[in-house]
């Protein structure tokens, strides 16, 4: 009993079989390792979840069912403990600011060196959080600019007053036809701001832009 009690136990979820069977090759180098369980979409990580407790979580993007990006918010109300590990095919910021925004603990490349996951299973269990040497430069450079200049960080640089103004009657909920009556503009100007609001924040839908936007403080809203 008391060995069992020293292994971090890790939950695989991935749609792709041969990268679950990879990664409990490399992971069966560590004897501290123990992969208690498989999943392969986001259904069945939700149920598995609610019936077993696990560590670390090693977690694809492109989950079918349901992104990695919105499971791992899901998962980080419901779980304050889990460490979750974003593996991804995605070289790309964008991925990692979404993925560090919604509470991952890492981000792991598909691409990246076997020797990477086993570095980043061991930082994020000692509470760091572990990103991708392929992405770690542009991350870095990408936080000395916003604290450097936090008044034009990449996110919110560029908003016009009536994004501005936009963006608040979006986060209260209020639909292109409601925001044209308060602001007095056409519903078509309305859909034109919310596209490039989207663009500038680099989201995919309202959902996301308005989750990010309250996240980090660019609007707030009232108890």
């Amino acid at each position: 009993m008391e060995k069992s009690q020293k292994h971090y136990r890790i939950l695989l979820a991935d749609d792709h079989v041969l990268i679950r069977h990879g990664i409990r090759i490399i992971l069966s180098s560590d004897n501290n390792l123990l992969i208690v369980g498989e999943v392969s979409n986001g259904d069945d990580l939700l149920d598995w979840l609610r019936k077993n407790a696990v560590d670390l979580l090693i977690l694809d993007i492109s989950m079918p069912k349901a992104s990695g990006i919105e499971l791992t918010e899901i998962l980080k109300k419901r779980y304050p403990n889990l460490k979750i590990l974003v593996l991804t095919m995605h070289k790309n910021i964008r991925f990692l600011r979404r993925a560090i925004a919604a509470g991952a603990d890492g981000y792991l490349v598909k691409s990246d060196t076997e020797q990477e996951i086993i570095s980043a299973i061991g930082k994020i269990r000692e509470g760091g959080t572990y990103i991708s040497p392929c992405l770690e430069n542009d991350f870095a450079e990408e936080m000395l600019n916003t604290y450097r200049n936090p008044s034009s960080s990449r996110t919110f640089k560029g908003l016009t007053k009536r994004e501005k103004q936009v963006l608040e009657l979006v986060v209260d909920g209020m639909t292109s036809k409601q925001i044209a009556a308060d602001l007095g503009l056409s519903p078509r100007t309305v859909d034109h701001h919310r596209a490039s609001l989207l663009k500038k924040f680099d989201m995919n839908n309202s959902v996301d832009l308005v989750n990010f936007a309250i996240k980090n403080g660019y609007v707030t809203i009232e108890e």
